[in-house]
């Protein structure tokens, strides 16, 4: 009998912990996105518009809209967006994913082209706790541009609302707030340093945030460079929000400088995750995307390198378009 015991304990013990998206508590998300429309406005592969090393992805979740970063030169995201007949004008929320350049460079540019149509065009900005601390690089001047980005956005009528917790910001749209970085993924460049309130620390891009949008059909997280790490992420978008399959992981998730061995056991995650389509943009890298189709068991429909004008959405799933298809 305590055999028996000892193995159904053992049993459920394995199961709860191998489940990454079980949850004690109640699924916090009780709305859910019936209609669906991601379309990347920057990044590298460009099949239409201009290509650059940057990202920004425009989202309409039911009737909510909001622009995903701002792409780094600062008209890269305007161009692309009015060739490709996006109008930005009534879109009133933007996240900042980070505070790196090539996420914040189109941030003024587009509040400028737009505020006199729409004053509350692009007006509001929601960013990560540490998004503003300073960084200094090794000759002592700033090396965070969001220091100065600060005052001249709010001169131009905008506003910051800074995260710490998954906040729900729309119905069934969530942002991350603090991810906790459980795995050792460490999805980041250099060695440089920054400021905390507790004094001086290692720059692990505390304040990276995503985006999770609660569809009737799973999970889809956007992210803007995946600093804190794709499975990270991800899971935590699955205890924060809801215990759901992963739908969709879009956007950059600066996997090009890892290993075979780091890609498979990232791909092993995804499948673990139950994650359907994966489009890598940015700083993904073009190799990682395909071992990750190949490792993941997805497809060349349900796995591709993100190009701008690419689309996702629930009803049709990804449009790569001609060059990444």
């Amino acid at each position: 009998m305590k055999l028996i015991y000892l193995t159904l304990l053992l049993t459920f013990v394995f199961l709860t912990t191998n489940n990454v998206c079980s949850s004690s508590k109640k699924d916090k998300s009780d709305h859910m996105v019936k209609k669906l429309n991601i379309q990347i406005l920057s990044t590298m592969v460009a099949d239409s518009g201009i290509g650059e090393w940057g990202f920004a992805a425009i989202v309409t979740a039911d009737n909510y809209k909001i622009l995903f970063d701002t792409g780094a030169l600062p008209d890269t995201v305007l161009k692309n967006a009015r060739e490709l007949d996006v109008n930005l004008a009534d879109v009133q929320d933007i996240i900042l994913s980070h505070n790196h350049s090539d996420h914040t460079g189109g941030l003024l540019e587009l509040r400028q082209a737009y505020m006199k149509e729409a004053p509350k065009a692009l007006s509001r900005a929601h960013v990560g706790a540490g998004i503003f601390w300073s960084r200094p690089n090794k000759s002592g001047t700033e090396a965070n541009d969001m220091l100065e980005l600060k005052p001249s956005y709010k001169a131009l009528g905008g506003t910051f609302v800074e995260h710490t917790k998954p906040t729900e910001i729309a119905p069934g749209v969530w942002v991350t707030g603090t991810i906790p970085r459980i795995y050792p993924e460490k999805n980041i460049s250099g060695s440089g340093k920054t400021i905390s309130p507790t004094g001086v620390i290692d720059d692990n891009i505390p304040e990276e945030l995503s985006l999770v949008i609660n569809t009737v059909d799973g999970l889809v997280v956007i992210s803007g460079c995946g600093h804190a790490g794709i499975i990270n992420t991800l899971e935590h978008a699955c205890k924060s929000v809801k215990n759901a399959p992963i739908l969709a992981a879009i956007g950059g998730f600066h996997l090009f400088a890892a290993t075979d061995q780091e890609l498979d056991w990232t791909a092993k995650k995804l499948k673990e995750l139950n994650t359907k389509n994966f489009i890598g943009a940015h700083c993904t890298g073009l190799e990682a995307v395909y071992r990750i189709r190949q490792q993941a068991s997805l497809s060349r429909k349900t796995c591709v390198v993100g190009a701008v004008g690419a689309t996702f959405s629930l009803d049709k799933g990804i449009n790569p378009l001609y060059l990444a298809q």
